[in-house]
C-alpha cells in the first residue's frame, strides 16, 4: 500500500520570516535530501483548523517510516518546533483527492 506523510501545524505569529526560511532553505532541501518529495502544501484561511498543511511521499527507492524514524528527521523536528505550534503528523494511505486529519484539538469539540 502506498501511503504518504502528513504534517500540520500554525505558524507561530512572531516567527514567520524566520519559519519562511527554514522551511525554504533547510527543511524542504534536507527533506528531498532524504528521499521524501512534498506532494502538497496548503493553508487554511478560513476555521479554526491549522494554518498548515504539507503532505510528503517516498521517492522510488525510499521507504517512508524508516525515513522519519531517523535522527536526521527528528532533528528536522526539533527545529521545525521553534517555529510552529500545534504541530501533528499522520501516516495515511494515498488517496487521488485532498486529504486531512483532524488535529487532537478540534477532536475534543
Amino acid at each position: 500500500m502506498d501511503i504518504k506523510l502528513l504534517l500540520s501545524y500554525d505558524i507561530k505569529a512572531h516567527r514567520a520570516e524566520e519559519y519562511y526560511r527554514f522551511i525554504m532553505g533547510e527543511f524542504l532541501p534536507r527533506v528531498q535530501t532524504m528521499g521524501l518529495v512534498m506532494a502538497e502544501g496548503w493553508q487554511t484561511v478560513y476555521g479554526d483548523y491549522p494554518s498548515r498543511l504539507m503532505a510528503f511521499v517516498a521517492a522510488e527507492g525510499t521507504h517512508l517510516l524508516p525515513t522519519i524514524q531517523s535522527e536526521e528527521w527528528q532533528a528536522l523536528e526539533t527545529r521545525l518546533d521553534e517555529f510552529v505550534e500545534n504541530y501533528e503528523k499522520m501516516i495515511v494511505p494515498i488517496k487521488p483527492n485532498f486529504q486531512f486529519f483532524i488535529p487532537h484539538y478540534r477532536r475534543e469539540i
